[in-house]
């Protein structure tokens, strides 16, 4: 079940709706479950931590030295443009154009604690 998420990001984004983009964009490689990694770190409890911070997830040299917090701020320039933000990065994803749908996302991701 989705929580309210307090404060700009839940204003932001519909976390259903990011729900199915996570499904669409991420779910391939990433879950939300706690624990449990893919080929990208589990995304469970991402919101508002380190980067390179999941327990038992090889992370390449890229994000070991990025030292980013997964807020929103960094959240929306990241999910547009990964390689940007993380250059080196070995996610192959080439972002999220749709400033809507990233909002939505966002507001999802913040609702896995």
């Amino acid at each position: 079940m989705l929580s309210a998420v307090p404060g700009p990001v839940a204003a932001a984004g519909d976390p259903a709706a990011g729900r199915s983009a996570f499904l669409a964009h991420c779910g391939v490689c990433h879950t939300v479950l706690p624990g449990r990694n893919r080929i990208g770190p589990t995304l469970f409890g991402v919101f508002g931590h380190k980067s390179a911070s999941v327990p038992g997830y090889a992370y390449s040299h890229a994000y070991r030295t990025a030292d980013l917090t997964w807020d929103e701020a960094t959240l929306t320039k990241y999910l547009e443009s990964p390689q940007s933000v993380v250059p080196g990065t070995k996610m192959t994803f080439g972002g999220l154009k749709d400033p809507a749908r990233r909002a939505d996302l966002i507001a999802y991701l913040a609702t896995l604690k």
